[in-house]
């Protein structure tokens, strides 16, 4: 096969040409893959440039195999090439007007950033104006709107625990935005759904990394004149042999919105209602929003397409587009989905069937690429988890007397029977919160039948009493209420005018309490096979909770595999690989999952990788639950790396399992010597520690500074690195040392490159607590499920945890090696290193480079020969 052209901006490296080779194959034959390459290895160029050449690639092949069909044997040769060639020249004059319009869009853009940097002010931007709300509209607009439907039955639920759909008056009004009826101007706009990479990553930050690394690539165009050059309408002879991509990044209300009053509410639950409540037929028009989508402004619709797709903007590019226009971006974003070719989206708006509903999005025969998927299921557990407490049950219940106290004599037929089933139902919950308030157990499984033991609730059809909290507003009308009442409470001479709210929560511009409960409302119509409910509570009164969670992702997430072409999961560290095979892709067929796991772009004399079993004197490390606690541990620990840190130059990072390990292990160093050797006195291990290299913590909510007493409250990830870089910069060799946490805020993301990491040192292994209730019903859940395959459900069970435990322990050893001209060592603390079976779990990078089991006093005059030789 001929070697593929994929247009990468720089000489790529062998992986990465074998990781867009392997991309490439995998769409075509429209797979399911799963794709490691460690970071540093330029991954993001890499699923850009094997992603989009397949794309223009397979556009073109196509176009042409619609060429080839044109074959009337009732015409001569010469009729059938000339029907060829006009339909080719058709489309090349459609996309050379749509071309040269956002060409237009790029020039003017360049010439106002020109003007400003020579001095000259802005163009005068278009006012936003403060849009009227329901603030003004007194207390008739809390009141319930007649409800008597009966078709609630009928209407399809989303089991997801965040509801975002769109309502009817949304959707009628997106269809007023036809696509057909356009302005003079772009009277030949008639786009076809083109086909499309969606590109989704876990932040906004992170997907605006990656359009900034779409502009460095370029590629020549779907569809190849036969001259390069074609005629425009204008007569204008632009050359197409180049042709921009067309991308467009997605956003929620909350990220786009830029109506003043709705975007200050804050939560992205508050702001959807709100922006649903002011589009509804019953809203005047002078309280609308004035920056929705209408027929009347869809010319303003048109021109924030093709801003949005002249060129690769970011999503706070679009904010200041629609701000800039007068126009709501996250409506009129949705035009410029059908012409685009890469769409960039966060993991909600993907992972969740409500919000790509709402986006008017389809999956259908498209490619789905997701990257940083080593948190996928994850992912996909959290958005379909939901927890409620005692305290918002209870906060719930009281709000809605204070509403009902108002308005019980004005609510008729299906409100009241609906408002009273809600209150019965949190009367349930509360009541069988209290009941294990009073028990002993900090955890365990909350059976719904006991949940819904309250009076008259085994009565209530939840599907009904879900869609009617969704349609009615009842949370909404409830919390504004609320509201209202505490910003114009009466003077204490006329409390039966007014209901007092004194011993009730503010609750304006906070997600409605009861909004977040009528969420777990919903899950309570889930099948039981997919998840489960737990109670669990802490120490202080009131503290006990309910939470449901989602124990299999695999019907959440099977839907998108069956829609998409193809779904790639990529990352710097996916290993071990089999969890997913298992718990997302169980029906796939093996032969249709596609898995690489490339090397890194450093040679393995670059990398020192090695698990450490002994301490000093030939003392096993052993740092499980029972054991990692004793002087004896703790001391051999803080000796071994007092030891490593002696002879490793510049940064060392050290991960502990647990912020409660870390913090005992340094308690027990400031308490605990080194052994005294003769003629000199003993020293504290952790003034010692401090000694070789200043040493810094991650905390919770503080970080210490060993070598600067002052202890820093609430400081930030950014200040600790800050201060660490510092150090590491002005140690001139000397280093410093950096204590973290494995699933901490510094073990992911974050970059230790060069001397902020020569050597990475991860403490034990980070195993979940294998005894909480919501472990074990996971670990059943497993185990049933192996056994439903005819597999030994123990062996399954084994493989999970410590796929979850060596996961995470990859991201933290990830960080060590950055690019190509790095080097580190990587120690690995405990005697469970030493297994084939844990190791066998590492990165092949990793494992390439894997000593074996070294005694601690050869492992230092290694350590000096591995750096002497980096010289």
């Amino acid at each position: 096969m001929a070697q593929r052209d994929f247009h990468h901006p720089y000489q790529p490296y062998e992986i990465q040409n074998e990781f867009m080779n392997a991309l490439y194959d995998c769409i075509e034959s429209g797979k399911v893959g799963i794709f490691e390459s460690p970071t540093g290895t330029g991954k993001s160029l890499s699923l850009i440039c094997g992603s989009l050449t397949w794309l223009r690639d397979h556009k073109r092949k196509t176009f042409q195999e619609g060429l080839n069909e044109i074959e009337d044997d009732d015409e001569p040769e010469w009729m059938n090439e000339y029907a060829r060639r006009e339909k080719k020249q058709a489309a090349l004059r459609h996309r050379a007007d749509f071309e040269s319009r956002l060409e237009k869009i790029r020039a003017r853009e360049k010439k106002t950033k020109e003007k400003y940097k020579k001095g000259e002010p802005h163009a005068k931007r278009q006012k936003v104006a403060a849009t009227a709300t329901d603030e003004d509209a007194g207390e008739a607009q809390f009141l319930l709107d007649d409800y008597e439907s009966e078709e609630e039955s009928n209407t399809k639920f989303h089991d997801d625990s965040h509801y975002t759909g769109l309502s009817a008056e949304t959707r009628a009004l997106l269809e007023q935005i036809n696509p057909s009826l356009r302005d003079q101007d772009n009277a030949t706009d008639d786009f076809p759904d083109e086909l499309k990479i969606f590109y989704c990553s876990r932040t906004h930050s992170q997907l605006t990394q990656f359009s900034s690394e779409l502009k460095r690539v370029k590629m020549p165009p779907a569809i190849d004149p036969d001259d390069g050059l074609v005629t425009n309408h204008s007569g204008d002879n632009p050359s197409i042999l180049s042709e921009e991509f067309k991308h467009l990044t997605l956003g929620s209300r909350k990220n786009l919105c830029i109506n003043p009053k709705v975007k200050n509410l804050g939560s992205a639950i508050a702001i959807n209602e709100r922006c649903l409540d002011l589009q509804k037929s019953g809203v005047s028009a002078e309280r609308k929003c004035s920056f929705l989508p209408t027929k009347e402004t869809e010319a303003v619709v048109n021109d924030f397409r093709d801003h949005a797709l002249a060129k690769i903007r970011d999503i706070e590019d679009l904010g200041v587009l629609g701000k800039k226009l007068g126009i709501c971006p996250y409506y009129a974003s949705r035009p410029a989905i059908k012409p685009c070719e890469i769409v960039t989206l966060p993991y909600p708006l993907l992972l969740q069937k409500s919000a790509r509903e709402a986006l008017d999005i389809s999956l259908a025969g498209h490619v789905i690429i997701i990257d940083e998927a080593h948190n996928l299921m994850d992912a996909v557990a959290a958005i379909n988890s939901i927890t409620v407490s005692l305290a918002q049950l209870r906060r719930s219940r009281e709000q809605l007397t204070v509403y009902l106290r108002k308005f019980q004599n004005k609510l008729r037929g299906k409100n009241r029977v609906y408002v009273t089933q809600t209150v019965r139902l949190l009367d349930s919950l509360i009541h069988y919160l209290l009941g294990k308030n009073a028990n002993a157990e900090l955890d365990g499984i909350a059976n719904i039948g006991d949940l819904m033991a309250g009076k008259g609730v085994d009565q209530i059809d939840l599907f009904k009493l879900t869609h009617y909290l969704q349609e009615s507003k009842l949370a909404r009308k409830v919390d504004g209420y609320i509201a209202h009442v505490e910003t114009h409470q009466e003077p204490a001479g006329d409390k039966q005018a007014q209901p007092s709210t004194n011993h009730l929560p503010g609750t304006k511009d906070a997600v409605p309490t009861l909004t977040h409960l009528q969420n777990f409302f919903l899950v309570l119509t889930n099948p039981s096979k997919e998840g489960q409910f737990f109670f669990s509570k802490e120490a202080s009164p009131d503290s006990v909770s309910l939470k449901y969670m989602l124990l299999d992702p695999t019907m959440h997430f099977k839907e998108i595999v069956d829609e998409a072409r193809a779904v790639i999961l990529a990352g710097g560290t996916m290993s071990p690989m089999e969890d997913y095979s298992r718990q997302l892709f169980s029906y796939v067929d093996p032969s249709r999952v596609m898995t690489l796991s490339c090397g890194h772009v450093i040679p393995p004399s670059q990398l020192l990788a090695c698990p450490i079993i002994y301490g000093p004197e030939n003392s096993p490390f052993d740092f499980t639950f029972g054991k990692r606690e004793s002087d004896k541990t703790l001391l051999n620990l803080g000796l071994s790396l007092l030891s490593f840190i002696q002879h490793i130059p510049d940064g060392v990072v050290v991960f502990f399992p647990s912020y409660a390990y870390l913090d005992k292990c340094v308690a027990a160093w400031k308490r605990l010597k080194q052994p005294s050797k003769p003629g000199s006195e003993s020293s504290f291990i952790w003034n010692a520690l401090d000694a070789t290299k200043p040493v810094f913590m991650e905390q919770r909510s503080q970080t210490h500074s060993a070598s600067k007493p002052t202890v820093v409250q609430n400081a930030t990830v950014d200040s600790v690195l800050s201060a660490y870089s510092n150090a590491v910069a002005a140690g001139n060799g000397r280093g410093a040392l950096l204590l973290s946490v494995i699933g901490g805020s510094l073990s992911e993301g974050i970059n230790f490159s060069d001397a902020l990491g020569r050597g990475v040192v991860v403490v034990g292994l980070p195993f979940p607590n294998p005894h909480t209730a919501e472990w074990k019903a996971k670990m059943a859940y497993i185990k049933s499920k192996a056994a439903s395959w005819g597999q030994n459900g123990d062996v399954a069970v084994r493989e999970f945890y410590e796929n979850i435990c060596m996961r995470a322990v990859n991201q933290c050893v990830g960080r060590a090696i950055r690019h190509l001209g790095d080097y580190a060592v990587i120690l690995m603390l405990d005697r469970r290193y030493g297994e084939k079976r844990i190791q066998s779990k590492l990165p092949g990078w990793i494992r390439g480079s894997l000593l074996l089991t070294t005694p601690m006093g050869e492992l230092t005059g290694k350590l000096d020969r591995f750096f002497e030789s980096q010289k």
